[in-house]
């Protein structure tokens, strides 16, 4: 097989595994401080409307750093590892901080903000990055990165797992620790052969991207898969706390390490799913995950106090499935968008989707506390349904033949 003009198929994948490395430990910072929310709310006395904002903060720094970063094509002006890599330490330090000198809500909230920000300069830089390397192979490509960032934001639940139940601290340095090691890898990161060169700030380019109808549909099942996504990694713990305990009990520890596995199994689901993107399709493959996660919602109500044996493999099927195809939808903008705003194309798809996850998560709590936590879940199931109608309408535009080589 013929090399890259600028480096051999071996050499694209070495990158590939360390760029995949560095986003892995930078987003462990994503859920570290909402790992640790039941140790914090005890010691800071806070409500369940507060410890949830533990969450969200983090999800409206994402979006706004996103939509700022988008506004001004940050990502196709900055060179993407040195973007990647001061974010990174920027959300290092603010974990830190919480770990050290915080005691309060309004301070932690304003940290987790900073550090959401932060990680709208880690998430979509990084997959320019990759996309500079992979033109054959980007579903399968993003799909590692999507699975590195799926470990990463579960590695919290694993740090407090082997040893951090009742120590948020170790915890929070741990997490902000691996962030910083992330940081300097990025640095290693050579750009790619099919890297398009910086753009100048162009303030009609995030109009253009968002007035393209392929595109856009591509976007709406992102959404609808958003709109999932993040609520049932936010909560998952509490729903097996709660359904561990109905079926008759199981430690703290114990929760919290299927915890981790609900999250990073989606690793392996990212993966797989990119794999068979790029041989079946786009389009199918998304539809097929969201058809899965979504039935996975309403089937929740039906497993929760069963014993573990019966929950941990359903919430196991779940979280593989659950992220399998968020890798798809930024690969698919990746070949509808110009070439040269594919960084800002991402950032804005980002952004909106991440804007959604602010309703979703604060619902959650809300519906559990009228129906209970068995059937909290079943509104996320909107958002599945939504995007796979959005995808398969994708599929019969004549645009889908840029998708995965022309397999829609």
């Amino acid at each position: 097989m013929m090399a890259d003009e600028h480096g051999s198929d071996s050499r694209k994948y070495r990158i590939l595994a360390l760029l995949a490395t560095a986003e892995l430990l930078a987003m462990t910072l994503w859920f570290s401080v909402s790992a640790v929310g039941p140790e914090l709310a005890t010691a800071w006395g806070l409500s369940d409307a507060e410890t949830a904002w533990l969450t969200n903060a983090v999800q409206l720094g994402f979006v706004v750093g996103a939509l700022f970063s988008a506004l001004f094509t940050v990502s196709d002006v900055v060179k993407p590892r040195y973007l990647f890599s001061a974010s990174a330490v920027v959300g290092a330090a603010a974990t830190v901080v919480i770990a050290t000198s915080v005691s309060s809500f309004l301070p932690a909230v304003v940290l987790r903000f900073l550090t959401g920000v932060a990680l709208a300069g880690v998430y979509p830089p990084g997959m320019k990055v990759m996309a500079g390397w992979f033109r054959a192979g980007r579903g399968f490509a993003i799909g590692v990165l999507v699975g590195a960032l799926t470990v990463g934001s579960a590695m919290p639940h694993l740090l407090r797992g082997v040893g951090g139940v009742g120590r948020p601290t170790p915890v929070l340095l741990g997490a902000a620790g691996l962030a910083a090691v992330g940081a300097v890898l990025v640095l290693f990161v050579e750009p790619g052969p099919h890297q398009a060169p910086a753009a100048p700030f162009d303030p009609g380019a995030l109009r253009r991207i968002a007035g393209d109808r392929a595109t856009t549909l591509a976007n709406l099942g992102y959404f609808g898969h958003m709109w999932e996504l993040y609520a049932v990694w936010a909560w998952i713990p509490v729903y097996l706390s709660l359904s561990f305990t109905a079926s008759g009990g199981e430690s703290d520890a114990f929760a919290a390490l299927v915890t981790f596995g609900t999250i990073a199994v989606g690793g392996a689901g990212a993966v797989v799913a990119g794999l068979s993107a790029d041989r079946l399709g786009r389009t199918t493959v998304t539809s097929a995950s969201m058809v899965i996660s979504g039935g996975a919602c309403l089937g929740a109500g039906f497993v929760f106090g069963a014993p573990p044996v019966v929950v941990v493999p359903f919430v196991l099927v779940w979280g593989f499935a659950v992220v399998a195809d968020s890798a798809q939808f930024s690969a698919a903008v990746s070949e509808l968008a110009d070439d040269s705003y594919v960084g800002s194309a991402l950032t804005f798809q980002t952004a909106v989707g991440f804007l959604l996850t602010l309703g979703s998560i604060q619902l959650t709590p809300v519906v559990a506390d009228w129906v209970g936590w068995q059937w909290a879940f079943a509104p996320l199931a909107v958002g599945p349904l939504v995007g796979t109608v959005a995808m398969l309408a994708l599929r019969r535009r004549p645009e889908a033949e840029l998708l995965a080589g022309g397999r829609r």
